[in-house]
Order: C-alpha cells, then sequence, then structure tokens
C-alpha cells in the first residue's frame, strides 16, 4: 500500500449485529483468504440484541429459525430472552475469531463507487474523535438493518411537558429507571408493547396498555417439547435442522393461510385470545385488529404471559386515542383518566435503509428511492454491493443466511471468471412496486425513502423461505439481470444466462 493511500480490504461489511457476525462467519467459511473487515459504530457488537435493555427483551420468533443456520440454538427456551441471544452473538464472534476483525466507533457516513478503479472508498468517522476515517473495499456489503439506532419514534402527543413523571422511549431505556409499585401506562400495541407490559408487571403495581387499535397476539410455548425430544435421541445438529425445517414450514403455511383465508385464521386466533382470558372479556374491543392476519406483523407471546397478566388483575387494556396529558398521566378521548407514574412510549421505529449512508456511483449520487432491490439483496446500477434485511413475516436470519451464501457465492464465482465488477441492471419490461406490502405505521411513514421491488424475478420480493432457497441458494448466478465486468474502466459485459465459464470469461472488457 502507498503511503498516504486508504487501507484496502476485499470486503467491507457494515455492522456487527446478527446479521453481520453471520455474513463475516460465511465470508470465512465459504471465500478463504479474502480480507475483510466490519465497521460498527456502537461499541459493542450485537446490534438489536445489544442496544435495546428494556425489561422482558425478548425475540418474537423461534430460536430455531432466528438462530444461524450453521451454530445450533441448545438453550431451553425457544422463545428467548435478549441477554441469551446477545450471548449466542458473541459466542459466534468469539469462536471464529470475528471479534479481532471489528473496528467499533466507526460510523459509516458514505462510500463512493470508482469504476475506473473497480472500488469502493468508504468514508467514516470515529465516534470519539470525530475524525474521518477512508478505506477502500472491491465489494461493500451492509448490514445494519433498517431502522435509526440513534432514535425511536414518539409521536407529538400534547400536554407532555405538564406530566410530572418520566416518559421514556424502550430504545433508550434508562438503567436506573424504578417502577417498583408504580403506576405504569405502555402506549403501543406491537411486538415491544406486548412484551413490555408482562414483564414491568412483575414489579409495578399495575401496567395498562394504551393501544389505538388492537393487534393480533397469538400464544406460543417458550419451550419446544418437540425440540426437547430430538436433542435427546439426534445428535446436536441433525436434532436442529429438524426442528427448524418443522418451524420453517409452519410459519409458512400459517403465513399462506392467513393470505388465502384470512377469516377462518382470524376465528383461530380469536379462540386462542378466548380461552387465555376470564369469561366475559371484551376480545372485540381489545382483542379485534381492523385488519386481516399479517396485514401487519403478527405479536407472539410466549406461554401467554400477557394474557396471564391480564387474568391475575396485574395488567389491563385501554383501547382508545390520547387526548392530552395530565399533571397525573393520561386523559383519553373518552374523558377517561389513565394515572401513571410512569409512562412508556413504544410507539415503534424510524426507519432508515443502509443506516443513512450515502451511495455515489461515478459521482453521481444513488437516488435510493428510484433504485429496485435484485434478489432483496442488492440495487439497481449499484456495482459490488449488497445489504442484508431480513423476512417481516418469519425469522430475520432466515434471510441473512440465504443473502450471505449468496454474497459468497457471487464472490467465488467473479474471481474463477477475473470479473472485477458486478452490477444489477433492470430490464424496461418490470414494472416498480412498493418494497412491502405492510401497513404497519412504522413502514407507512419511511415506505418513500426506500428502494422498490419489481413485477417479476429476480426483482420481485418474496417473503417466502422455501421459494428462496430454490433462487438465492441454489439458483444461478449468471441469470441475465447482473451484468460483470473483467478489466478497469467503465465497461460492463452482459452476462447470459447459462453462458458457459469459457465464454463468461473471454468476454470483451
Amino acid at each position: 500500500m502507498a503511503e498516504g493511500s486508504p487501507e484496502h480490504l476485499d470486503v467491507l461489511i457494515v455492522g456487527a449485529g446478527l446479521s453481520g457476525i453471520g455474513a463475516a462467519w460465511h465470508l470465512q467459511d465459504r471465500c478463504r483468504g479474502k480480507s475483510y473487515a466490519i465497521l460498527e459504530a456502537r461499541g459493542e457488537l450485537g446490534g438489536t440484541w445489544d442496544l435495546f435493555r428494556y425489561p422482558g427483551i425478548r425475540s418474537d420468533s423461534d430460536m430455531h429459525t432466528l438462530g444461524y443456520r450453521f451454530k445450533p440454538w441448545t438453550a431451553a427456551k425457544s422463545i428467548a430472552d435478549g441477554p441469551s441471544i446477545l450471548d449466542y452473538v458473541r459466542q459466534t464472534a468469539r469462536e471464529n475469531g470475528i471479534g479481532e476483525k471489528i473496528r467499533f466507533g466507526h460510523r459509516v457516513l458514505g462510500a463512493k463507487w470508482s469504476s475506473d478503479d473497480a472500488r469502493w472508498t468508504v468514508e467514516a468517522e470515529r465516534t470519539d474523535s470525530r475524525e474521518t476515517v477512508r478505506l477502500t473495499c472491491d465489494f461493500l456489503w451492509t448490514c445494519s438493518g433498517y431502522y435509526r439506532y440513534d432514535e425511536g419514534y414518539t409521536p407529538e402527543f400534547e400536554g407532555t411537558e405538564r406530566f410530572t413523571g418520566p416518559i421514556v422511549h424502550p430504545q433508550h431505556w434508562p438503567e436506573d429507571l424504578d417502577y417498583s409499585g408504580k403506576r405504569v401506562v405502555v402506549i403501543g400495541s406491537g411486538a415491544t408493547a406486548v412484551t413490555l407490559v408482562p414483564a414491568m408487571a412483575e414489579k409495578a403495581a399495575h401496567v395498562t396498555m394504551l393501544q389505538r387499535s388492537p393487534t393480533y397476539i397469538a400464544s406460543l410455548p417458550a419451550q419446544d417439547r418437540i425440540a426437547d425430544w430430538l436433542r435427546r435421541h439426534l445428535p446436536e445438529r441433525a436434532a436442529y435442522a429438524v426442528v427448524r425445517w418443522k418451524n420453517v414450514l409452519i410459519q409458512t403455511a400459517f403465513y399462506q393461510l392467513s393470505r388465502r383465508r384470512p377469516e377462518l385464521v382470524k376465528r383461530m386466533i380469536r379462540r386462542g385470545v378466548e380461552r387465555s382470558l376470564p369469561p366475559g372479556y371484551d376480545v372485540d374491543k381489545h382483542f379485534k385488529p381492523h385488519y386481516n392476519p399479517w396485514d401487519q406483523r403478527m405479536c407472539l407471546v410466549p406461554d401467554g404471559d400477557l394474557f396471564r397478566a391480564i387474568s391475575v388483575g396485574k395488567a389491563s387494556i385501554a383501547t382508545d386515542t390520547i387526548r392530552t396529558f395530565t399533571e397525573r398521566g393520561i386523559e383519553l378521548e373518552s374523558g377517561e383518566e389513565l394515572e401513571a407514574d410512569v409512562v412508556v412510549t413504544a410507539t415503534g421505529l424510524n426507519l432508515l435503509f443502509l443506516g443513512g449512508m450515502e451511495l455515489e456511483v461515478d459521482g453521481e449520487a444513488v437516488d435510493v428511492p428510484r433504485s429496485m432491490t435484485y434478489k432483496g439483496m442488492m440495487l439497481s446500477g449499484v456495482p459490488n454491493m449488497a445489504f442484508t434485511v431480513g423476512y417481516t413475516n418469519a425469522s430475520w436470519t432466515l434471510k441473512a443466511d440465504l443473502t450471505s451464501e449468496y454474497v459468497c457465492r457471487l464472490l467465488n464465482h467473479m474471481d474463477a471468471r477475473a470479473y472485477r465488477r458486478c452490477v444489477p441492471e433492470v430490464d424496461p419490461s418490470v414494472t416498480e412496486e412498493s418494497l412491502l406490502d405492510f401497513t404497519s405505521g412504522y413502514v407507512l411513514r419511511s415506505l418513500d425513502e426506500f428502494p422498490k421491488q419489481g413485477s417479476k424475478e429476480p426483482w420481485k420480493l418474496r417473503q417466502n423461505y422455501v421459494f428462496d432457497i430454490r433462487t438465492i441458494r441454489r439458483g444461478a448466478i449468471d441469470d441475465g439481470a447482473l451484468r460483470f465486468g473483467s478489466g478497469e474502466g467503465g465497461t460492463v459485459d452482459a452476462c447470459k444466462p447459462n453462458s458457459s465459464s469459457r465464454s463468461l470469461s473471454s468476454a470483451p472488457s
């Protein structure tokens, strides 16, 4: 490396959370010899599972599918708490020497691609000194999720300045918050709210979940008895694979049933809620959403802990809208006042694609909302870059693992043919569609800032693990949508479907 020139790496990974650590494992396993580093803005690895510290934080899907495909989840609980998941991620990094590749306190600001050099120049800021650091890489891989880490979403509520108690967002939970014996109101009805309410109810005098509208909530055993039985009778990896596929197929079947027979699924969920609550409880008011199952993400509660807290009187639900905060709590549009000592605004996330990183290709800024996603992991017109975003209707890591496998296959494909550039290019016959078919508020608020998906393969985002195994894990790299370049300069070669290795490697640059 010439004196004064930026450090160069084969691959640069952004983010040391669940996705980033998994990406590094796959890279080490499948692309041995490639140099890489992970840039992490925070001071610890773990991403979501290190950031969120609120009471009861846990997975909202089973760990046999949220866990990595390559590392069996062996703990007793299938619906696991946050600290256990964080330990699992840390253990993966420690066992595989990934920790030493992480550069903490490096917040990536932007990346510029040069076709003349066939590389990215990445600019990061040191969070301790505000120093700007530049690195170059052949391939850029972002694993930073899709929400802002520095702030959550809180609507403007009238009168908050009058409330005399603390108002807390779960994304920034104070370590010294004491709610023992106090009245707590949790605003929200999503996964965070249904986690917080039963957890806080163990110490609080009473917890009220204040929701504007209900969410579909289903109970799931915290411990998978079939997994326990299989672990006693099969080798660890074999048991894990069987349970993982069992859960994948159940999740997929339930999602498909929800989309095709929503009224049937509504009745199934309602019966489960009715059985879990005291006779005469107003299920329609508090647990009957105005949308169909899986129009928004469904909430799971392990062993019915939310229903149990309601049944014993430690928690309750108020379905209403907020008129104003008062000195003593919250006044609702119905005129009722909820008295509170502590208010928790479990009101959602602010989405942020690529962690807010600005991209530039050959001097032109990338207009992300006008881009289209290729296989849900690359952007049209953007060379040598991938991003990891998991499923919205199943465990995040199922898609993260597939993305990692694909990126490694792509890198090996390029090496074998001496290609230095790869860029997805959209066929003019492909029409744009919204990236996510989801009506959740946090999605609708930010969807215009995200790229689009296409009307057909490989631009269509299927949200289907079984389908993606065929198209991502086993599908051809040279599928006609990717274009490759073998030398320096801006020219890119067409990659024809089913081309022979000879024709690919001998294509003109």
